[in-house]
């Protein structure tokens, strides 16, 4: 069921209270599928208002972090009840913000509520390990301390997903949370807070300021208050929030961009391959980091492969991601649709052959919004721009091999290393690709986007700052290790 929210300003959320931003200016969140309809108004914050924020929090988590961890994990429990009552209307309000299908913001809705739950129970594990001492009178044993507080800076693709499995385990953890979301998606965000709000949880341990990211971005960077910074965004703002983490001795963690590879081999199971193709790479209209953009089919059966996608995308249905019959949204924002339609001119430029899609739509009822077609180039070599740099939209690249030797240095042949995957029968292959392929997510006859929340995530090369997220894996990040010895 839609559940139509009203259109409203969206306050900060700093020390337990909804209160606007000291510059009383406000950007308003437009829908991508109809850029005349507003979702919301958000704040444009400024300094004072994320001082004011690290304050609260840096207060808060004086007394937070004396929770026991499993009292900190009955908090994420009440989150996550109160997200899962809200459901519908976060989910519609994510489409109409962002972009992506109903049936998408759904289940990243889902999955949002289970992460919450994973993490509360993760209150329950343990925290150090008891060390043999060479002092036969002394115990030596470590355990886990929180960071302080953390900044938490968030894209606009997961409005729901990636902030939540940032701040639960930061919390659970016994951490304090100053949260900037991307502007673009920042309704959703406040509804997501919101939640934390209605849990109840003291005043200060949760956060929320909007705002641009030159602004609240940069300020949580730079922040002497700050004690950890985790960021999921591009790999150039990546760069500058880990030189501006490290000049001042904070911790950070990036999870940055991807350019992931799908290797069809000769016995592949092409149906299989094709329907993990085209879920891979366009789905959420290609704005994944971990979507499929480069397709490496081996030469025999490369002509058969080609005309089995071609059919399949020829029947996606391009429209408002709010109706019942459509498979692709838009574009997140003109500025995105503006930059995918450059990199298909780039393509054309540099000799690809564009065999399907690669205009903008605006026909049909869809001259509001920010459409373009589903894409799909081939004779692409690996030293073409769409061959190497990360689109953010749905554009596949086809590129022809003999040999899976060529089809691994080829995926290689980047600066990402996030996810890959490959399609084949043979057990041979796969532990050669398994052994050979540089990424931090690695999948077997399925598509290259998306992990399991419970297994650890994260790329290699400049995919990320080689720290992971998600499942156990998340208390590296979240805190320091504390080595104790006792002698009476």
């Amino acid at each position: 069921m839609i559940v139509k929210t009203e259109v409203k300003t969206y306050l900060n959320y700093v020390n337990g209270s909804w209160i606007p931003a000291s510059t009383n200016q406000v950007d308003p969140s437009m829908n991508p599928a109809n850029k005349r309809e507003i979702v919301g108004y958000v704040q444009k914050s400024g300094r004072d208002d994320l001082d004011q924020a690290v304050a609260a929090a840096k207060q808060a988590q004086q007394t937070w972090r004396k929770l026991s961890a499993p009292a900190r994990g009955e908090y994420l429990y009440k989150v996550a009840n109160a997200l899962e009552k809200r459901l519908d209307e976060i989910a519609e309000t994510m489409t109409r913000e962002m972009g992506k299908t109903y049936p998408e913001a759904k289940g990243e809705t889902a999955r949002g509520i289970a992460i919450l739950r994973y993490y509360a129970g993760e209150g329950m594990r343990k925290v150090g390990d008891v060390i043999p001492s060479t002092d036969s009178e002394a115990f030596m044993f470590t355990t886990r301390v929180p960071l302080g507080v953390v900044g938490v800076i968030t894209p606009w693709n997961f409005p729901v997903a990636i902030p939540i499995w940032k701040i639960a385990p930061a919390l659970v953890y016994g951490n304090t949370v100053v949260f900037k979301p991307a502007q673009e998606t920042a309704v959703t965000a406040a509804k997501v807070i919101e939640c934390f709000a209605e849990a109840g949880l003291p005043s200060g341990v949760v956060n929320l300021v909007t705002g641009p990211g030159s602004v609240i971005g940069q300020g949580i960077i730079d922040h002497p208050g700050i004690n950890g910074i985790t960021f999921t965004g591009s790999d150039e703002v990546g760069k500058r929030v880990g030189l501006g983490a490290l000049a001042r001795g904070a911790k950070y963690q990036l999870e940055m961009g991807g350019k992931n590879p799908v290797i069809v081999a000769a016995d592949a199971d092409l149906d299989l391959a094709v329907e993990a193709t085209v879920s891979g790479g366009l789905r959420s209209t290609g704005q994944k980091c971990t979507a499929t953009s480069r397709v490496i089919v081996q030469s025999e059966v490369y002509d058969a492969f080609k005309e089995k996608l071609l059919a399949k995308v020829q029947q996606l249905q391009i429209g408002d991601g709010l109706h019942d019959t459509t498979w692709m949204g838009p574009c997140a924002s003109e500025s995105q649709l503006t930059t995918v339609l450059s990199y298909i001119e780039k393509g054309i430029a540099e000799g690809a052959t564009l065999v399907y899609g690669g205009r903008r739509l605006t026909e049909n009822g869809l001259e509001q919004g920010f459409y373009v077609e589903p894409t799909v180039f081939e004779n692409v070599t690996s030293d073409m721009t769409i061959a190497q740099e990360e689109i953010f939209g749905p554009v596949l690249a086809l590129i022809k091999v003999d040999t899976l030797e060529q089809a691994f240095d080829i995926a290689n042949d980047v600066k990402f290393g996030l996810s890959a995957s490959i399609f084949t029968k043979n057990i041979g292959s796969m532990l050669s690709f398994i052994n050979e392929i540089e990424a931090g997510l690695v999948r077997i006859n399925a598509e290259s986007a998306g992990v399991e929340l419970q297994a650890p995530f994260g790329g290699m090369k400049q995919s990320s700052s080689h720290s992971r997220e998600q499942g156990q894996a998340a208390i590296e990040f979240y805190t320091s290790i504390k080595t104790v010895f006792v002698k009476p």
